[in-house]
């Protein structure tokens, strides 16, 4: 690769801050995921139910669908960095407590939601002024380079911790998986201390009830962020209710083991990552509508074939395909969002995007868990991949729709003033 090419592949990591932080969430994001496998595998071992699986991950989405609003409102009004701190330790200790009572063999499937639920509660801030935390410590034409290296770490440590994951469940144990996630936040603490102060970007405080306000006047005042609420609220209901659930399709739609299911949830990852390098390199030259809507049909269609893999190697490129368009898709969203967003706004911005796409999963996760349990998980998946690929098609045709009328619009306008000035130079 040119030089001048990997330059910009990388772009963003030319900011100090960047890198830190970079670098520490890549470091918790394996350990992330490794709780992640270790915890819907403990559920399912406890319960032996497929909706007591998605009955955990609904749980530990509540609060995001409660809070993660205000938490966009708090976005805009704290010290970025000094909340985040807070909030990592807090996420360390529920790790830490996690570890201790499957250690002591004291777990129990009401202990897992309550630590959920407490995960979820911290979760409902820390995804808003993490993501709004980006733009401060990036230039504004490295964001999207920003966001999509972002993407890329949290795409490798899928592919990483899911196969780290499954050799220590086989070899060590659940509860070590909890303990390195544990110790995975240390690396995000020690980041955010290294950095460089900076400015702190905040706004005067309003009213709750005013912010808010004012952040719902952007997302439904204009024409994309609407369409983007359409398409990423059924994504989140119907579309990523998938992962949840993949411990129950690995296992009883193709006979797989821990190992089996951390390979098939890594290969999500392979093409999430895949998918997350492209937009780095290349996403300043491909118009981000475009890709929006295109991953957006293409994601529901790999989802519902998906659902009917017949074999083991089959569901791995499947879901690798189905990975790869579901970042695309992300990254886009998300970039859209946040580089047209006014800046005292950002926070509240993503706080609603947090509210779509982690605090609606509560009612995708409850659904699917219903339809598998009912159903089969097979049925459960090409539901939602169905539903997916029929709401954005139509949005798709929609959108091209209100372009087309524009063009028509300009166009006639164009010939209108063409007839007005040529009917002044016969006159």
């Amino acid at each position: 690769m040119h030089p001048s090419s990997l330059r910009a592949v990388f772009a963003a990591l030319q900011h100090r801050n960047f890198r830190l932080f970079l670098t520490g969430q890549f470091i918790s994001l394996c350990g992330t995921w490794m709780q992640t496998i270790a915890q819907g595998w403990l559920v399912l071992h406890l319960t032996n139910s497929a909706f007591a699986v998605g009955l955990v991950t609904a749980l530990g989405s509540l609060p995001v669908l409660l809070l993660s609003l205000y938490g966009g409102v708090i976005a805009d009004r704290v010290n970025k960095r000094r909340f985040i701190l807070v909030l990592q330790s807090l996420m360390l200790m529920e790790a830490l407590t996690l570890g201790v009572l499957t250690a002591l063999n004291l777990i129990t499937v009401e202990w897992v939601m309550g630590l959920a639920v407490f995960f979820g509660l911290l979760t409902a801030f820390e995804v808003p002024v993490r993501q709004a935390f980006v733009a401060e410590i990036v230039d504004r034409k490295d964001l999207m380079n920003a966001i999509a290296l972002g993407s890329s770490a949290f795409n490798l440590a899928r592919v990483i911790g899911p196969a780290l994951a499954g050799l220590v469940i086989a070899t060590l144990g659940l509860a070590v998986c909890f303990f390195a996630n544990a110790v995975s936040y240390l690396a995000v603490l020690a980041s955010l201390i290294r950095m460089d102060a900076g400015d702190v970007r905040a706004t005067a405080p309003v009213s709750l009830w005013r912010a808010l306000g004012e952040g719902f006047a952007y997302v439904f005042g204009n024409r994309w962020p609407r369409a983007l609420v359409i398409i990423v609220t059924t994504f989140s209901v119907f579309g990523f209710s998938f992962m949840p659930l993949m411990p129950v399709f690995a296992r009883d739609a193709l006979g797989l083991d821990a190992s089996g299911y951390g390979v098939m949830v890594a290969s999500i990852g392979v093409g999430a990552l895949a998918a997350a390098f492209f937009m780095a390199a290349f996403g300043g030259r491909v118009r981000q509508s475009r890709l929006v809507l295109g991953s957006s049909v293409f994601f529901g269609a790999v989802l519902f074939i998906a659902s009917f893999a017949p074999g083991f190697w089959w569901a791995v490129v499947l879901y690798t395909v189905c990975g790869g368009t579901m970042a695309l898709n992300g990254i886009a969203a998300n970039t859209m969002l946040q580089t047209e967003a006014p800046d005292e706004l950002r926070g509240r911005v993503m706080g609603f995007y947090s509210f779509m796409v982690l605090g609606l999963a509560p009612f995708g996760s409850l659904q699917a868990g219903w339809l598998a349990e009912q159903f089969g998980v097979r049925i459960a998946f090409a539901f939602g991949g169905a539903i997916c690929l029929m709401v954005a098609a139509g949005v798709a045709w929609w959108m091209g729709g209100a372009a087309r009328r524009r063009r028509e619009r300009r166009r006639r306008g164009e010939e209108r003033g063409f007839s007005e000035v040529k009917g002044r130079e016969v006159a």
